[in-house]
């Protein structure tokens, strides 16, 4: 039962980091799109 737990913990803290990463990824495209459309604009 001991190892169900750990093994639930790290699951959960897996998907936890997962997706804060693909957000912060998500940020990143955005802003590298906004200064190239900036470039375009002007």
């Amino acid at each position: 039962m001991k190892h169900g737990r750990w093994l639930a913990l790290a699951l959960i803290m897996t998907t936890v980091a997962a997706c804060n990463t693909v957000e912060g990824v998500g940020r990143d495209i955005s802003g590298g799109a906004n200064v190239v459309r900036g470039w375009f604009s002007h």
